[in-house]
């Protein structure tokens, strides 16, 4: 299976030090099941709303950073939130949920329990917070600091035009030129054209 049960005893170990207290209020208050995945490559949390008497359910990656672990956790509980408030009567990433994520992530703000640098980007967008912390690249780029470094991946925009590029599933690309704000790959086996954001992680290859 992909994922596990997170003991409650344990949960701290995946979250910021000053955090857990917070964070359980939470999770207990709403009778959500917190599952913790491994890692996915396409998201990095996901919740699904109670149906009759089921509770919430909510999976956080678990191999994420303590400080990405959070902000993700918060995320999908802005979705749990906004669903207990409007059901199904407002966008997914709309308005509503925008304005509950900013007030959640304003919370542990203002108690100092992000970095400097991870504080500065969050503030800047509490207001209008991106539908991910993917879609966001400023903050990508200032959480990925904070990961335990294994000297095997990059971010796309590090390589220079023309060099050889892995994905995560084994595809070979070369780089070419930005276009706006992505970068014009092809891939080797089938000479197809991709768009690659400029913080996708792949691992550098000298030969196809």
């Amino acid at each position: 299976m992909s994922k596990k049960q997170a003991p409650i005893s344990t949960l701290q170990d995946y979250l910021p030090p000053g955090t857990y207290d917070a964070v359980l209020h939470y999770l207990q208050a709403h009778k959500v099941h917190l599952t913790v995945a491994r890692e996915r490559k396409s998201i990095l949390g996901d919740y699904r709303h109670r149906i009759g008497t089921q509770t919430h359910r909510i999976s956080v990656n678990g191999n994420l950073n303590k400080y990405s672990f959070l902000i993700t956790l918060l995320h999908e509980l802005a979705h749990l939130l906004t669903f207990e408030k409007w059901g199904n009567k407002v966008a997914s990433h709309g308005k509503e949920w925008k304005a509950t994520f900013g007030q959640l992530l304003a919370q542990f703000i203002e108690h100092d329990i992000f970095p400097q640098d991870i504080k500065t980007v969050l503030m800047q967008s509490l207001h209008n917070p991106a539908a991910s912390s993917c879609a966001d690249e400023v903050l990508l780029r200032t959480l990925k600091a904070y990961d335990e470094k294994n000297g095997a991946s990059l971010f796309v925009e590090s390589l220079p035009e023309g060099a050889l590029f892995k994905t995560h599933d084994g595809r070979v690309f070369k780089k070419g030129e930005k276009m706006r704000k992505r970068f014009r790959c092809v891939e080797i086996a089938t000479k197809r054209l991709y768009l690659f954001s400029p913080v996708y992680e792949v691992s550098a290859i000298t030969s196809t």
